[in-house]
């Protein structure tokens, strides 16, 4: 390939072939290992990474080989690009090309929510406690007054309580919410969303929409149409095991994305996540085996956490959140000692524990280290 001139239409063959090879594929189980990158550097320091919510499998085959293939472009910048990505994402959603704003993860889009939408003259932060606190960080730093709303007793946001606090503004929804994998229903969500005022923006953060199968559970990416002042996130980084290229986009109406887009780095997005992400969604298998071995790691540890006694929030996401019945952070520091790495602590909940859902291998070694320490 000539790598001085490669064109839209080059990148999107250079794609095609990609996905047009047959990936001989292992038939995955939980119940045996498979080998992936993560295994591999795990194997190389001994440590059980239960704390960041990623994918324990990786990228999709697909992912990989476009990664490889698009080293040739590795010295060019990827803005003339964007476009292949940009293209099945509007026809994934159902939406209009200039309704998708592409990310460097999903965590870019909420920066540029927090940087567009709060400030000292813009308006406030609402958001949940506890939940993903990057955006409330960023509005923090913007000189925005940020408000904390507990979430119900069945850990969903309090949707009339964040409308009652919020000044113009961004409203922050993570649903299915971290830490809790819970989520907020569907009706409660779009009625919210029918009721809240023009002035006031509303960021709904789907990063864990693929693992959702609950019937209170519905996307709102639909709900954009008809409300300009509604953004959806989604990100790579789940499901389709591509946390560490960081690639993320969202979904809302064309002039909100240019207001997002003026505070947005150019070529944010690299290369090799462009072509890995186009190439994920290109594989039909990669989103019902993420979702199935999650099922099974999530079925299997939360069993043997209810025969200790211990019980989990409903979960909807690829971790759960469990009562330790006691105060967590010792915890956490005992399980790094026993090469365990689980979730921080979320000051709201002090007792609980956040802990990804890993392999099956994973899965028992933190069981067996949390005898130990609750022992």
């Amino acid at each position: 390939m000539n790598t001085m001139s490669i064109s839209r239409r080059k990148f999107a063959q250079l794609l095609g072939a990609g996905a047009a090879v047959a990936v001989v594929r292992p038939s995955l189980s939980f119940a045996k290992r498979t080998q992936s990158i993560a295994t591999f550097l795990q194997s190389g320091n001994g440590i059980v990474r239960l704390s960041a919510n990623e994918n324990p499998y990786g990228p999709s085959p697909m992912a990989l080989k476009a990664m490889t293939d698009s080293f040739s472009l590795a010295c060019r910048y990827p803005d003339e690009h964007n476009n292949v990505l940009i293209d099945k994402l509007a026809k994934l959603n159902n939406v209009g090309h200039d309704q998708i704003l592409l990310g460097d993860g999903s965590s870019e889009i909420l920066k540029l929510g927090a940087e567009t939408f709060t400030g000292k003259t813009r308006g406030t932060l609402v958001a949940a406690d506890p939940t993903f606190e990057p955006i409330s960080q960023q509005a923090a730093i913007n000189g925005a007054e940020v408000v904390k709303v507990p979430l119900t007793a069945s850990f969903a946001h309090d949707l009339p309580k964040m409308l009652a606090s919020a000044k113009r503004g961004l409203i922050y929804v993570c649903n299915p919410n971290n830490p809790t994998a819970s989520i907020t229903p569907k009706n409660e969500l779009s009625e919210f969303i029918g009721k809240t005022p023009g002035e006031t923006m509303i960021l709904v953060d789907e990063a864990y929409f693929h693992y959702a199968d609950s019937p209170d559970y519905e996307s709102v990416i639909s709900l954009v149409r008809d409300h300009p002042n509604l953004i959806v996130s989604r990100t790579f980084s789940k499901v389709y095991g591509m946390a560490g290229l960081r690639c993320g986009y969202c979904v809302a109406q064309k002039e909100t994305l240019d207001q997002l887009h003026a505070h947005q780095m150019w070529d944010s997005v690299n290369i090799m996540a462009l072509a890995a992400a186009s190439a994920s969604l290109d594989d039909p298998d990669q989103v019902p085996n993420g979702q199935r071995l999650n099922n099974e790691a999530k079925t299997f540890t939360i069993g043997e956490l209810a025969k200790l006694g211990y019980k989990t929030i409903p979960c909807q996401a690829n971790f759960i959140m469990f009562d330790c019945k006691r105060p967590v952070v010792p915890l956490i520091q005992a399980l790094k000692q026993r090469n365990v790495q689980v979730g921080r602590l979320f000051p709201a909940l002090p007792n609980y524990m956040r802990l990804t859902m890993g392999k099956k291998s994973e899965m028992e070694s933190f069981l067996g280290a949390f005898k130990e320490v609750m022992a």
